[in-house]
């Protein structure tokens, strides 16, 4: 006999990404967040630390958005 699943199980248990579009969203992630290392760190000269820094951060986050519209849709469905 199956027993039946909580709503919270349920939910984990759907994937409303795919593995390609959950590789690009980790793509995002390690970008912010290298954008943020830059910005914290002391490696490179202020100026292009900081211009890198904040171009990763901005493109990571920029190319975030469609991707949270697009699971937000499927869940929605």
């Amino acid at each position: 006999m199956r027993r039946k699943e909580s709503k919270a199980e349920t939910r984990r248990s759907q994937r409303p990404l795919s593995m390609p579009e959950m590789g690009v969203f980790a793509g995002t992630r390690a970008a912010i967040g290298a954008g943020v290392a830059l910005l914290l760190g002391e490696k490179l000269a202020r100026k292009r630390r900081r211009r890198v820094g904040w171009t990763l951060v901005t493109v990571g986050a920029l190319s975030t958005i469609p991707l949270v519209a697009r699971m937000r849709r499927r869940q929605a469905a």
